[in-house]
């Protein structure tokens, strides 16, 4: 016998199956062409069934339209709600909606004859949706001239322009039957055409520096998605290809010995924000709380510095240069002889930090807090696909692992070969130095290592 949830199941298949023949059939044809006949014979089931889950012909109508929409509507506010700038929202924005109408391209269709009619009872709440889409990107447009990304402009003028454009394209795609990869290609255009008929800076272009040039970022997700919004603001289309992904350790044996332990810590370095979060994610785990005003916290860059003060750590010491030999600079200052320093870090970590410590005479703890692997295959696929059909102008390398990981990724056995047509950067000498030691020359890398100081070397080797 059929369980219920079985029931169900097979319920809502059959729904499925009626709403994609309808939606076929409503978007070749006029409403008043399409029959309750028609849908049934082409589901393979009889009429009396079909009027079993929609009473009507306009309720099946009516209920592909809605369902479609809202659905668009709830995917796109989830698609930009934790976007940190306009200009990522609008790219969000651009690209949901374009790829969203291209998968769903009957429903495009049926919306395009039915989106300023209001002839049928049950349009007004499709009327309101239409107006919901719009107030969406109507937001993101005021939020731009409110950060004074985008010039000034009639905000139902921009939005009905915009759209006007997406749509356009989605004709486009349908009756040129865009593959994944071209469709893919032909979002980023979409993009660009919309960006910059909004940017402030459209006609001065010391402020698009990047503009025309894809730059490929390789770092985990997280990571990658932060540093595209600094080269989509200078005109870079960004290609986002993650090459990590952060775990725990294997064990948290050492982590936990250590804070569980009444020996005194003098200092705590934090050597990213990966460590600083998985850090504070175990001590909650463990429900053991630190009293970091009783001892001196280092944070190496600005954003482990930023992760460390969302999360109430007080932060003494910033090192200028952000590396190794800068927190060793910097320490040095300090009497370390007998201290007690705890470096909480990747499993991966160098010994070079905590060597040189040792030296001064600090007592070393390190500790992995998270682990480095790859990334699962549906994270990756849509960036390989992406890859394949553009032509990048700069491979952006953040990490040793980061290189090596994409070529593993890509199963790249002849690294000098592959990256010969490109230009490679490298965030600091001693990623530079894994690059090299493949002999795959470097070229670029700025004097202050972080993401904002490669932007700008990328902008100083154009120039």
């Amino acid at each position: 016998m059929l369980t219920e949830s079985k029931i169900e199941t097979k319920k809502n298949q059959k729904r499925k199956k009626i709403i994609d023949v309808a939606s076929a059939l409503f978007s070749r044809k006029s409403y008043h062409e399409v029959m309750m006949e028609d849908v049934a014979k082409l589901a393979s089931i009889a009429k009396g069934t079909v009027y079993n889950y929609f009473s009507s012909k306009e309720e099946l109508y009516f209920s592909i339209m809605r369902q479609r929409m809202e659905k668009l509507i709830t995917s796109l506010r989830e698609k930009i709600k934790d976007e940190s700038s306009s200009i990522e929202s609008l790219h969000s924005f651009v690209i949901h909606l374009y790829m969203f109408m291209m998968k769903y391209n009957d429903f495009f269709l049926m919306y395009q004859k039915e989106s300023l009619k209001a002839e049928h009872e049950l349009c007004s709440e499709l009327v309101s949706l239409e107006k919901e889409l719009k107030n969406i990107l109507a937001e993101i447009i005021n939020s731009g001239k409110n950060e004074d990304f985008f010039r000034t402009i009639e905000e139902e003028f921009a939005v009905d322009l915009i759209l006007g454009s997406i749509y356009g394209a989605v004709y486009r795609g349908i009756e040129k039957s865009y593959d994944n990869g071209k469709m893919i290609n032909e979002r980023e255009k979409i993009f660009d055409f919309v960006l910059h008929g909004l940017f402030t800076g459209f006609e001065k272009t010391d402020l698009l520096p990047l503009r025309n040039k894809t730059i490929v970022i390789t770092r985990t997700v997280e990571q990658s998605k932060e540093s595209s919004e600094i080269f989509r603001q200078l005109g870079a289309n960004v290609i986002i290809f993650p090459t990590l992904d952060i775990v725990p350790p294997q064990s948290w044996k050492e982590f936990d010995e250590v804070v569980k332990s009444k020996t005194k810590i003098d200092f705590i370095i934090f050597t990213s924000a990966h460590a600083v979060k998985m850090f504070l994610k175990r001590l909650e785990e463990l429900r053991i709380k630190i009293d970091f005003n009783k001892l001196k916290i280092v944070a190496v860059g600005n954003k482990t510095a930023s992760v460390c003060d969302k999360n109430k750590i007080p932060v003494h010491i910033i090192p200028k240069r952000f590396s190794a030999a800068g927190v060793v600079e910097e320490l040095s200052n300090f009497d370390l002889n007998g201290k007690s320093i705890f470096i909480p870090r990747s499993a991966i970590g160098r010994e070079e930090l905590p060597g040189s410590l040792e030296q001064l005479g600090a007592i070393i703890k390190t500790v992995p807090v998270y682990n480095v692997s790859l990334p699962s295959a549906d994270k990756i696929a849509p960036s390989i696909d992406e890859l394949k059909n553009s032509k990048p102008d700069v491979f952006v390398f953040t990490s040793p692992s980061t290189f090596e990981n994409y070529l593993q990724i890509l199963n790249i056995k002849d690294p000098v070969a592959y990256f010969s047509q490109f230009n490679v950067a490298a965030i600091g000498p001693t990623t530079k130095t894994a690059i090299e030691n493949k002999s795959v020359h470097v070229n670029i890398m700025p004097d202050e290592y972080t993401i904002d100081g490669l932007a700008n070397a990328i902008i100083e080797f154009y120039k």
